[in-house]
């Protein structure tokens, strides 16, 4: 079968390695370059944030936190299980999410930051997205595919001849390559700071200012952040990063003093569900499958959708 990727993010790049792994001639066709996607700026950090449905993110989540725990296992380039916390206003029980992670437990009162009394403790993955994307590419060109930079004006300058079926992975440009109007951006705006020698994931769903959270990597941490929907402005607001720095600092006091590398917002694909199914055939009778829409959780998501892709086509094709 031979198919057309279209998007070079997280969820478009484990797509192409999925397909060409099960047998598939496979083009992914993105509209810039890998380090202009949303997926670059993200912390990386496996957490189902603002998506749905309930049912089906559990079960593409548990599959993608296995694929990426079996990477750090394995040294992939940018890929480590992370030391985690999640902090509560109130006794959290075990929120949904829980139940993809290994064991879970109630942090000691020695491990929360002052003023706070519940959390959390877990570990997750974690892929540093400026060394995992590129390890994502090479896999794609590896395997045999192909990355071609182009911009689409729809699906159907995609279906050439020898297509047998285009997956359509755009992000937030589903709403217009394919007129999805359920698609909306939720603006996220962070802050990157050197990293003072921070290891633990930390966040607080639920802080007074916003949401807070403190993402380690190798050599900086991700502040954020915020989850403003249907705005579209990608300039950072000075206020909005000052905030982030304050509110992050109660809950990771060491960052407080952290040198700023560079404030950046970027566009999440928000809609109420992610959109994973076979759409009507394009002119020429090439096949469709929607891969998008998938929130504040692409990497958290990627590789199950990836494998349900691929589900979709070869039972069709069978």
């Amino acid at each position: 079968m031979r198919v057309t990727v279209l998007g070079a993010g997280a969820v478009g790049l484990t797509t192409a390695i999925r397909l060409l792994e099960a047998g598939c001639e496979v083009r992914v066709v993105t509209a810039a370059p890998i380090e202009a996607t949303t997926s670059w700026i993200t912390a990386g950090i496996w957490f189902p944030t603002h998506v749905g449905p309930p049912e089906r993110v559990a079960e593409w989540g548990q599959r993608t936190f296995e694929v990426l725990a079996g990477q750090a296992r394995a040294g992939v380039p940018g890929v480590v299980m992370r030391e985690s916390l999640a902090l509560y206003p109130s006794p959290p029980g075990r929120p949904d999410w829980t139940a993809s992670v290994g064991p879970v437990r109630e942090a000691a009162d020695e491990e929360l930051p002052p003023r706070y009394r519940y959390g959390l403790r877990f570990v997750v993955p974690q892929a540093e997205m400026p060394v995992y994307q590129p390890w994502l590419a090479r896999q794609v060109i590896e395997l045999g595919g192909e990355i071609v930079t182009r911009r689409v004006g729809g699906l159907a300058e995609l279906a050439g001849a020898g297509v047998d079926a285009v997956v359509d992975c755009p992000g937030l440009g589903a709403r217009e390559l394919v007129g999805d109007e359920s698609v909306y951006p939720v603006r996220g705006q962070i802050v990157r700071v050197q990293n003072p020698g921070v290891t633990m994931s930390v966040r607080d769903e639920f802080h007074r200012d916003g949401r807070a959270y403190v993402h380690p990597r190798s050599h900086d941490c991700i502040l954020g952040g915020t989850l403003d929907e249907h705005q579209w402005d990608t300039a950072p607001d000075p206020g909005t990063a000052e905030a982030i720095v304050a509110r992050c600092a109660e809950i990771v006091p060491a960052i407080g003093g952290a040198e700023v590398i560079e404030t950046l917002a970027g566009l999440r694909p928000g809609r109420p569900e992610v959109r994973l199914e076979e759409g009507p055939p394009l002119p020429g009778g090439a096949r469709v499958v929607h891969n998008y829409g998938h929130g504040g959780a692409g990497i958290t998501l990627s590789w199950g959708c990836a494998e349900n892709v691929v589900q979709l086509l070869q039972h069709a094709a069978a």
